[in-house]
């Protein structure tokens, strides 16, 4: 059985998650949601445990929100809780691009460059605003630039990395992740979608890294496409080691980032050397930053 750990919690608090990799030597899987739209400054945080929390743990954490309340913790069944959330999930258009589950495989269209990703343990079905963002603008990109060389930092099911090199067929392309789990998972969609593996161009290599910390990563640089659909805080940790690795011209596509949080992530990257490319939609809840460095 897993457990949960849920309480209320403000919007501010809700968009800035501590890393609890410092606290804990197994931390639990956090997550964030605006329940009710016509509220949004009430969100719901809740903690993903494989085993009950003791009491220790879960003080713990409430103490890092100083506006929670209605704390509880639950048991839950054993059910792939993935796998059901995501069982009547769409087909998701981005261009020429449809991100679909084998149940709607009948949607794909003569033209379309189909992406097939189940219901998994990784992040990035398609159906998020940020997975269709980072879609949206490799489709852009690829208009006027033909990349070479490609890396994707925190990969999770692989969607973007596929659809990149999907478009730049030439190109050598890494997908990265810190979660073992979802280089596992990438694999799979890899061979699901008939993408060969390997270094050599016009083939996915694999790597599990935090960040750049990856001589998989750091060997193949300079880059002159890099996606990076993460959170806002690991991405402005992020800012000094993936602007490193950006070659004159290249292009930093980046997502995970609240519309309150993009003036401080394109500073972080401003410092480096990468400015914003293309107009960004302020409206968007979750917007989606080009950044490019100057060549």
């Amino acid at each position: 059985m897993s457990w949960t750990l849920s309480f209320a919690v403000n919007r501010a608090e809700a968009e800035t998650l501590p890393d609890l990799f410092e606290l804990m030597d197994e931390p639990p899987t956090l997550n964030v949601e605006e329940p009710d739209p016509a509220k949004p400054d009430d969100w719901v945080l809740t903690a993903y445990f494989a085993a009950q929390p003791d009491d220790a743990v879960v003080a713990k954490i409430v103490a890092l929100f100083p506006s929670a309340s209605g704390v509880a913790v639950a048991e839950l069944e054993e059910q792939d809780w993935t796998t059901l959330s995501q069982r009547d999930l769409k087909p998701v258009r981005a261009g020429r691009f449809l991100v679909h589950t084998a149940d709607h495989a009948d949607a794909v269209r003569p033209g379309d460059w189909p992406l097939q990703i189940e219901a998994g343990l990784a992040f990035g079905t398609g159906q998020h605003a940020t997975t269709h963002g980072c879609l949206r603008a490799i489709t852009r990109l690829g208009k006027f630039r033909n990349f070479r060389n490609i890396a994707d930092i925190g990969t999770g099911t692989g969607v973007l990395a596929m659809a990149a090199l999907r478009q730049h067929r030439n190109a050598r392309c890494i997908a990265s992740d810190i979660d073992p789990i979802a280089i596992d998972v990438t694999a799979e969609n890899l061979a699901l979608n008939r993408f060969p593996s390997g270094a050599c161009a016009g083939r996915m290599a694999l790597a599990v890294a935090p960040g750049l910390a990856a001589p998989a990563l750091n060997n193949r640089a300079p880059y002159d496409l890099v996606l990076a659909n993460i959170l806002a805080p690991p991405l402005i940790a992020l800012a000094r080691d993936l602007s490193a690795v950006i070659a004159p011209g290249g292009v930093l596509v980046m997502a995970g980032l609240l519309a309150s949080q993009q003036r401080a992530v394109a500073n972080a990257y401003r410092r480096h050397g990468l400015v914003p490319v293309g107009a960004v939609d302020r409206k968007a809840e979750w917007p989606c930053l080009v950044l490019s460095r100057k060549g």
